[in-house]
């Protein structure tokens, strides 16, 4: 197996499942040439509880992708996801000095706006540009070389639990693997399913996966909002489970095959063969049955996102609509049935803009993974990521804001 210098690889550590993904960039493309994934058996609704069961996942997953692309890897991209995760807005205000914006005026402009007081246990993850404003004119996106005396920031910081990163950084380094970043992992799924249009235009991405919700808001091309819910796939599993009174792992083959999010789209005579528990004989029930189950749990989840977005006054400013991605968007009718609660309109998103290995990523369930290539590709920073390194997002921001500094 070879080690390519050109290689950019995702790791997305989820509650059900651990996906790696590896990308080799090529004349502006990124080309996908290898995919593993294997379950989850070490985190708790996105949060590491089980460092040796993680690693154990990580490896599998890393070893079936390092197969397929016939690569070794050494470095990835770690998504980070989890209840713990707070976003804010803040704004910056400085003096332009020669009258003439120039990149270390932006570089301080976003500095005065990262000035945020954060708690002792957190640290800052990504620090992301929304606009500039040059003597009271807003908008820009650009604004090295114009002139102004005043020129303000706006930003979007995201924040995180210290000890979730640092666990999610042990469990990749006693795998074997460097981290070159931490990324939050709704922001990595936007890069691989929204288009710029999109993002210009105002687009939610719902990514529902199995332990977390997560929600980011676009507008005007840059992300506005970012929150994570604490209720997702798993949960709907455990209804199936106590509902038709069967295992939680046939509950989950169930919900797979059969489950429908919309009662209304199941056929009244269409029934399903459901295991049940203690030896006793399977049982054949109605399909709608489960959909009754199902629904519910759903139009909760959905119905907690739409209150959040009206809350934060996106809710009718989202000309592009609402985009489902995550593990549990392939469920049947749930486009629909957020249609019906967002009164947006809604898609599925799966990976674009991609090529080599398209067929086999062009699910929801890969939005993630194969986002985190993508943003490696257009982020790559110097360094990695060592567990036990003191303040390791210090280290992450400062690399970010550099490469902010050296963009515009």
């Amino acid at each position: 197996m070879g080690k390519r210098d050109s290689l950019i690889v995702g790791l997305d550590i989820g509650t059900t499942k651990i996906c790696t993904v590896v990308g080799e960039a090529s004349n502006d493309q990124v080309n996908i040439i290898g995919l593993g994934t294997f379950p989850s058996k070490g985190l708790r609704k996105g949060v590491v509880v089980n460092i040796e069961s993680t690693v154990q996942s990580i490896k599998r997953a890393v070893e079936e992708a390092e197969l397929m692309a016939d690569c070794h890897i050494t470095s990835v991209y770690a998504g980070i996801a989890g209840g713990h995760i707070k976003g804010i807005n803040s704004h910056g205000v400085i003096a332009v000095k020669n009258k003439e914006i120039t990149p270390k005026d932006v570089k301080r402009v976003i500095d005065a706006a990262s000035a945020v007081a954060i708690p002792i246990d957190r640290e800052v993850i990504h620090v992301l540009p929304q606009e500039y404003i040059v003597d009271d004119q807003d908008g820009i996106k650009d604004p090295v070389g114009m002139s102004g005396v005043r020129l303000e920031g706006r930003v979007h910081i995201v924040t995180g639990a210290i000890t979730s990163a640092q666990n999610i950084v042990k469990c990749a380094n006693r795998a074997g693997l460097d981290v070159a970043g931490i990324v939050l992992e709704q922001l990595g799924s936007s890069e691989a399913v929204l288009t710029p249009e999109e993002k210009e235009l105002g687009a939610a991405i719902v990514d529902i996966g199995g332990g977390t919700t997560d929600l980011v808001v676009f507008s005007s091309g840059s992300i506005k909002h970012t929150a994570v819910f604490p209720m997702a796939g798993n949960h709907i599993t455990n209804d199936i489970s106590v509902g038709l009174r069967t295992p939680v792992e046939e509950a989950e083959k169930i919900k797979i095959r059969y489950g429908c999010a919309l009662t209304s789209l199941v056929r009244k005579d269409e029934t399903i063969e459901v295991p049940s528990v203690g030896g006793r004989k399977p049982r054949v029930l109605s399909r709608q049955t489960l959909a009754e189950i199902v629904e519910p749990r759903v139009d909760e989840i959905l119905t907690q996102v739409r209150d959040e977005l009206m809350r934060v006054g996106y809710g009718n400013l989202l000309a592009s609509g609402v985009i489902l991605t995550g593990g549990s968007a392939i469920l049947e009718g749930i486009p629909d049935l957020a249609e019906q609660i967002f009164n947006l309109p809604v898609r599925r998103g799966t990976p674009v803009g991609i090529g080599g290995l398209v067929d086999l990523v062009n699910s929801p369930i890969y939005a993630t993974g194969v986002g985190l290539v993508l943003y490696g590709c257009r982020n790559t920073v110097r360094g990695r990521f060592k567990a036990g390194e003191g303040n390791i997002f210090s280290k992450g921001t400062r690399r970010v804001k550099e490469w902010i500094g050296e963009f515009f």
